[in-house]
């Protein structure tokens, strides 16, 4: 059974910074995309960046320019770097990738930005 294991979550204050990290595990024969999501409470989960397996990148517009996207392909995890980050980035963000060609979801790793 392929999973997804986030960690890196946590409180930190507007203008620090976080590194969410999420690894996948199980019988893995192929990673293409991998992404994150958020889902800020009362909102709809929405895209915060994906990496493609070339290393393509994409953000969302309120993310550029703070938030990195990586992987390491020999450990089958992906990254996100998150600085200047603001109270508007609180969020429950999950990991997404698509592994042996099935969508496969992260448990969810909360992020708590304080003013």
């Amino acid at each position: 059974q392929v999973q997804l294991v986030e960690s890196g979550g946590g409180l930190v204050q507007a203008g620090g910074s976080l590194r969410l990290s999420c690894a996948a595990s199980g019988s893995i024969f192929s990673i293409n995309r991998m992404a994150w999501y958020r889902q800020a409470p009362g909102k709809q989960r929405e895209l915060v960046a994906h990496i493609t397996s070339g290393g393509s990148t994409h953000y969302a517009d309120s993310v550029k320019g703070r938030f990195t996207i990586s992987r390491d392909d020999a450990k089958n995890a992906v990254y996100l770097q998150m600085n200047s980050l603001k109270p508007e980035d609180t969020a429950v963000y999950y990991c997404n990738a698509d592994i042996n060609w099935h969508e496969i979801w992260g448990q969810g790793t909360l992020v708590t930005v304080s003013s």
